[in-house]
């Protein structure tokens, strides 16, 4: 291809056309655009409903424990905050495939590096719709009343002991990994932003100030460019969302 060939030239003779949004890359001088407000937004909504949904799950465990009154009612706010994680999750996949505005891999990050940062972010989607499912299907399997968001519903199936552990291990697992995934997530997050001193953070918090560049050059060896690491050059992806 044409492309290929001038990619090929001298860097003072190349006259390339701009590329696409989603295949640039930022220089590493250079702060990359934030991610929308309606992607931050659901981001950080998400973050708020997540904590929420630990607490209740902690909390219910504590009261339950101790045969407190208010283990129905905290047991109500943990499925309906799960419920209100799925549709939130929901949106914000449905928004990125459609309308996102998703800024460019910083350009010192290596293809593999992209590859692990889409995975884990596609994991925690996975987890984050997953569940809500499995503790949806454990409560259904119990056979019982139940109260979600505002309303009581009847039961909807007969009791299956099998199914019911089946669902309710499945979602205690859930539940540890999706905790160690955030706060695997949280961790790499800070990394970047007191560390490696880049604007991983600031793209999903604008309202967080960069960074100066400090003493990482040494880091910075950790995670070197593409050319550096003989890699081909691939298209960049976006950060997490």
């Amino acid at each position: 291809m044409r492309t290929d060939s001038l990619l090929d030239q001298p860097s003072g003779h190349r006259a390339l056309a701009p590329l696409p949004r989603d295949t640039r890359e930022c220089p590493p001088s250079t702060r990359r655009p934030p991610f929308d407000t309606t992607t931050i937004s659901l981001h950080w909504a998400t973050v708020v409903l997540v904590l929420a949904m630990f607490a209740s799950a902690w909390l219910h465990v504590l009261a339950e424990d101790r045969q407190g009154d208010f283990t129905p009612l905290l047991l109500q706010i943990h499925r309906s905050f799960g419920v209100i994680v799925w549709i939130v999750t929901a949106l914000r996949l449905a928004w990125r495939r459609t309308s996102a505005r998703l800024p460019p891999f910083p350009a010192h990050m290596t293809r593999q590096h992209r590859t692990l940062v889409q995975s884990s972010e596609y994991g925690l989607y996975a987890l984050l719709l997953s569940q809500p499912l499995t503790g949806l299907l454990a409560t259904l399997t119990r056979g019982r009343p139940f109260d979600l968001l505002f309303w009581r519903f009847a039961p909807l199936m007969s009791r299956n002991e099998t199914l019911q552990g089946l669902f309710h291990s499945a979602h205690e697992l859930g539940a540890w990994v999706l905790a160690a995934a955030v706060l695997g997530h949280t961790a790499v997050a800070l990394f970047h932003h007191f560390v490696l001193r880049d604007d991983v953070l600031a793209c999903m918090a604008p309202v967080i100030a960069m960074p100066s560049p400090g003493r990482n050059g040494a880091l910075r060896a950790l995670f070197p460019t593409e050319a550096h690491a003989g890699n081909k050059r691939e298209p960049s992806a976006v950060l997490p969302t």
